[in-house]
């Protein structure tokens, strides 16, 4: 009885590992970062089937802004969220635009993948990019204004 358990346990926490580790596509190379106190660069070269895809652990409240820059108009930036059943991207910068900030609502993992388009009309040549993780600050809770203090009736103001 004490093995099946213990091998239920194991198939549990694989199931749930597994559900954080990314499908690499071949030719791709896995590099796990930390979320970063101050503002990190990645930089490197993309090429079909060929590239560095990363993952950065962030959790809930953390303010994040990802910045992707390339001089190529056919490499762009992907980000999955690991937790999440669907293979659809929480970001895109050939839709979304070059930086994507946020609030982090759970705790998750996401994959950064960079990649040069399929159609590009010289596909064998890749492209340099850069991608920049800058934690942001809190954003300042808004104040009520202070309310005028009124008299007191019981302690009339002396005049």
């Amino acid at each position: 009885m004490k093995a099946l358990a213990a091998t239920v346990a194991f198939c549990l926490v694989a199931s749930m590992a597994f559900a954080q580790s990314p499908e690499l596509q071949p030719g791709e190379r896995l590099e796990k970062l930390q979320f970063p106190a101050a503002t990190m660069e990645l930089k490197g070269w993309t090429k079909f089937g060929n590239g560095r895809v990363y993952t950065l652990p962030v959790k809930a409240g953390q303010h994040v802004k990802v910045s992707f820059s390339t001089k190529s108009k056919f490499a762009f930036l992907s980000i999955f969220d690991l937790a999440t059943p669907d293979e659809e991207a929480i970001f895109g910068t050939d839709e979304d635009g070059s930086s994507y900030n946020i609030t982090v609502k759970d705790n998750t993992t996401w994959l950064l993948r960079p990649y040069y388009s399929k159609v590009s009309p010289r596909r064998g040549l890749g492209a340099p990019y850069s991608i920049l993780v800058e934690p942001q600050a809190t954003a300042p809770q808004p104040t009520a204004p202070a309310e005028k203090q009124s008299p007191s009736p019981l302690f009339p103001s002396r005049q």
